[in-house]
C-alpha cells in the first residue's frame, strides 16, 4: 500500500501542503476586502471594528489551540485534519451569503474553532513521518503552503473588485469542501496504533480499553511537564514575541502597503501578500536545509538557524515603518519574509529536541494559543492606534526591539542534548 512506501512521508507533506494553503487563504482574504465589504456592511468602514473582527478569530483560535493539541495527541489526526478543513471551508462558503457585521463575526469565530484543530495535528503527524534528518525541510515545505495561501488570499480583493466579495468567499470555500472529501482517501495517520482507524473504531478501542480496566493517562498530565521545563518556557516566549509582527503583517500589511505607497487595496493586497509569501517560501527552504545540515555537526544548529531568522526581522520591521517608496517597502517585506520563514520552519523541530513525542501536539497547541493571544492583542491595538492618528509604520518599527530580546534569550537558554526526544 502507498502508506507503507518510502515516498509516502513526502506524499503526506504534499497532501497537507494543500490543506495549509487553504487554511491561510481562507483566513487571509478577509484582511484584503475591508474596502469592498464596507460598501455593503458599513461597520467595516471603521478600522477599530475591522480590527475587532480580525481579532475575534485570533481569540477563539487561541482558546482552542491547547484543546486541539490535547485532542491531537490522543485521537486520530487524519480525521481531525479532514473535519477541520471541511468545517472552515463551509464557513468560508457561508460568508458569501452574509449580510450583516454580526453574521460575519459569528462565522469568523466558528472559523477560529475549526482552524485551531489543524496545525498541532498536522505538524505532529509530519514530525512522526520525518524523524531525524528531514524534519526541518519537511516542516518547512509544509509551511510554504501557508505562505502561498496567504498570497492567494491577497487576491480576494482582486476577485471582489472584478466580481463581488460574495463570489470570492463562495468560490474559495467550495474548493476546500471538495478537497476535504478527496483527502479522506489518501491521508493516513501514523503510529500510536491508529493508522487506519475511523472514529467508530477509535470509540470501540477506547471502550475495550476501559472494560479491561487498563489505566489511562490523564489528559492534563502534559501541562505540568511542559511548564516545568525552562526550555519550553523560552520557546513559548520567543514564539509569542514574533507573533506580534507575524500577525500584524498578516492582518495589516495590505493596509500598510496601501498607505505607504498610496495605491488602491486591489493592488496593495496581492502585492503585500505575494511579497511575504514568496520571501517566506525562500526562508523556509533556506532555513530547513541549513538546519538539517547544521544539526548533524552541532545539536544547536536548529537553534542558531532560528536565531538568524529572528535577527533578520528586526531591521525589516524598522524599514517597513520608515519607507514610503516601492523599493524600500517591498525590500523590507522580502527581508521579513525570509527571516520569518527561517524561524517558522524550525519551531516544531526545535520543540522535538526538548519535548517528548507524546506531548508535542499539546505543546504546539499551547504555543499557538500564546502566539495567537499576542497576535489578537496587536491586531486590535493597531486598529485602535490607527483610528487615533498613529501611523501604522511607526507601530511596525517599534516591534523590532522586542524581537531583539527574544533572540538573546533563545541563544542563552536553548541547549539541546538530543535532536529527537522520545
Amino acid at each position: 500500500m502507498m502508506k507503507n512506501s518510502k515516498v509516502y512521508p513526502w506524499v503526506v507533506v504534499g497532501l497537507l501542503w494543500i490543506v495549509a494553503l487553504l487554511n491561510y487563504m481562507d483566513r487571509q482574504m478577509l484582511s484584503t476586502m475591508q474596502e469592498a465589504m464596507g460598501h455593503d456592511i458599513v461597520e467595516l468602514q471603521n478600522a477599530e471594528a475591522f480590527g475587532f473582527l480580525m481579532s475575534v478569530f485570533l481569540w477563539i483560535y487561541a482558546v482552542m489551540s491547547p484543546v486541539s493539541g490535547v485532542i491531537g495527541d490522543r485521537l486520530n489526526r487524519k480525521w481531525l485534519i479532514v473535519g477541520s478543513l471541511f468545517v472552515w471551508s463551509s464557513v468560508t462558503l457561508a460568508m458569501g451569503f452574509a449580510q450583516s457585521y454580526n453574521q460575519i463575526l459569528v462565522l469568523r469565530a466558528v472559523m477560529g474553532i475549526s482552524e485551531a484543530l489543524y496545525m498541532p495535528a498536522a505538524l505532529s503527524l509530519i514530525a512522526d513521518y520525518h524523524q531525524g534528518k528531514s524534519c526541518s525541510l519537511a516542516v518547512g515545505i509544509h509551511m510554504t503552503g501557508l505562505y502561498c495561501g496567504q498570497a492567494v488570499g491577497g487576491f480576494g480583493a482582486t476577485v471582489a473588485a472584478a466580481f463581488s466579495w460574495h463570489t470570492a468567499f463562495l468560490g474559495f470555500g467550495l474548493v476546500g469542501v471538495i478537497y476535504s472529501l478527496i483527502l479522506i482517501a489518501f491521508l493516513h495517520d501514523k503510529g500510536r496504533g491508529r493508522e487506519a482507524a475511523s472514529p467508530a473504531q477509535l470509540a470501540a478501542q477506547q471502550a475495550a480499553q476501559q472494560s479491561a480496566n487498563q489505566p489511562k493517562e490523564s489528559i492534563w498530565k502534559a501541562f505540568p511537564i511542559l511548564f516545568s521545563s525552562l526550555a519550553f518556557g523560552v520557546i513559548l516566549f520567543y514564539f509569542a514575541v514574533l507573533s506580534l509582527p507575524g500577525w500584524a503583517t498578516k492582518n495589516w500589511l495590505p493596509t500598510l502597503f496601501a498607505n505607504s505607497l498610496d495605491i488602491p487595496m486591489s493592488q496593495a493586497g496581492p502585492m503585500s501578500t505575494i511579497t511575504i509569501a514568496f520571501s517566506s517560501f525562500l526562508g523556509v527552504i533556506i532555513g530547513g536545509v541549513l538546519s538539517d545540515k547544521w544539526v548533524k555537526v552541532n545539536l544547536r544548529g536548529r537553534v542558531y538557524t532560528s536565531a538568524i531568522g529572528l535577527s533578520l526581522t528586526i531591521p525589516s520591521l524598522v524599514l517597513l515603518g520608515t519607507s514610503h517608496d516601492i523599493v524600500g517597502v517591498v525590500s523590507a517585506g522580502l527581508l521579513f519574509g525570509i527571516g520569518y520563514g527561517m524561524f517558522d520552519t524550525n519551531n516544531m523541530p526545535i520543540l522535538c529536541q526538548f519535548v517528548s513525542s507524546k506531548y508535542r501536539a499539546t505543546a504546539y497547541g499551547i504555543m499557538n494559543m500564546t502566539g495567537v493571544v499576542f497576535g489578537a492583542i496587536v491586531t486590535q491595538l493597531l486598529g485602535k492606534l490607527k483610528d487615533g492618528g498613529m501611523d501604522l509604520g511607526v507601530s511596525f518599527a517599534c516591534m523590532g526591539a522586542v524581537v531583539a530580546v527574544a533572540v538573546i534569550l533563545q541563544l542563552l537558554f536553548l541547549k539541546p542534548t538530543s535532536d529527537n526526544m522520545e
